[in-house]
């Protein structure tokens, strides 16, 4: 019996080794720049977000926290790299809802697992959605763009940020509710899609406030509704989808996952100091006039939001047929 009581002491001492271990790198973090990976090129509204976290938290922490933008499948080319990275507290993937948890539902054999290989950290932002429309097209309301779509079949593009994402999504539950069939014409990112749609190549597309908000106010473009619960407070003027259809409302959101194994003591102290953040006025400020609002949120709420909003969009794309080929 000795060997085996030796085997199980030595054990022992490995994890309690390895729990000191942990809680030591947690307390003397961050030791050398963190980096938040995206999945998304420069531009687009969780860009915005994350350089405008990054100014404070550099401060805070001592360290500067890079945003490392590495854009392709629509986020998966961030997650896999964030997952391949070491769960030192150094690297953390800031992602969207469709990075976080649609992709898992529309694409297969992914190279990695979303449950096994990441942690929750903090929901940073929930963004409702603006439909922008090229002013060439002839629709000053959400009505008269399905009106337009419905005239011109087969016709009429919307760009999105990528397959899968939530403004490919919104898109294609417009398609399905409102029974129109206008051609998705994915980017990797908003930014590309939005020059397009700017350019005309593209007719009309989902995006957050953040992305576009100048060129309305300039009249270089035409929202004509958002899809929050209710009319934004910086553009009373533009409709809320569901007030001409029914039922029809899509919230994209921003969170930040680290990989599995990352100490507990950093993931709580990112999570402080982003709340504290949050906290600063002309922070706050600039993310709501964007569209932007920020949540208050930790590791457990955020592990639990993750699950829901996975099972809710299940049931979407299920239910609309929505497709990434």
């Amino acid at each position: 019996m000795k060997p085996l009581i030796w085997r199980g002491a030595a054990l022992l001492l490995c994890l309690t080794s390895a729990t000191a271990s942990a809680q030591t790198m947690g307390q003397g973090w961050p030791q050398r720049p963190v980096r938040f990976v995206l999945g998304f090129p420069p531009g687009g509204g969780i860009d915005v977000v994350a350089r405008l976290l990054s100014v404070p938290l550099s401060e805070r922490l001592g360290q500067q926290v890079v945003v490392d933008n590495r854009p392709g499948a629509n986020g998966i080319l961030g997650v896999e790299i964030t997952s391949k990275a070491a769960p030192d507290g150094h690297t953390f993937f800031v992602g969207t809802t469709g990075n976080i948890t649609v992709n898992a539902i529309l694409v297969k054999n992914l190279p990695f697992n979303m449950d096994r290989d990441f942690v929750p950290v903090m929901q940073t932002s929930s963004v409702p959605f603006l439909i922008y429309v090229h002013p060439k097209v002839p629709a000053k309301s959400l009505d008269e763009l399905i009106a337009h779509v419905k005239a011109n079949p087969g016709k009429v593009n919307y760009y999105s940020s990528g397959n899968g994402g939530l403004p490919h999504l919104a898109s294609e539950l417009l398609n399905n509710q409102a029974s129109i069939k206008a051609i998705h014409v994915p980017y990797k990112g908003s930014a590309p899609g939005f020059n397009d749609l700017l350019g005309g190549q593209v007719q009309f597309g989902f995006d957050a406030a953040s992305i576009g908000l100048q060129h309305v106010k300039a009249g270089r473009m035409r929202a004509v509704a958002t899809t929050g619960p209710k009319r934004l407070a910086f553009l009373p003027d533009v409709p809320a989808a569901n007030e001409s259809l029914k039922g029809f409302e899509v919230v994209n959101w921003y969170g930040i996952v680290a990989p599995t194994g990352t100490p507990t003591t950093v993931i709580e102290r990112l999570n402080s100091e982003i709340l504290r953040a949050f906290k600063i006025p002309e922070l706050r400020e600039k993310l709501i006039a964007q569209g932007t609002d920020p949540v208050d949120s930790n590791p457990k709420a955020f592990g639990a939001f993750m699950k829901a909003e996975s099972a809710k969009w299940g049931r979407v794309v299920k239910e609309a047929n929505i497709r990434t080929d």
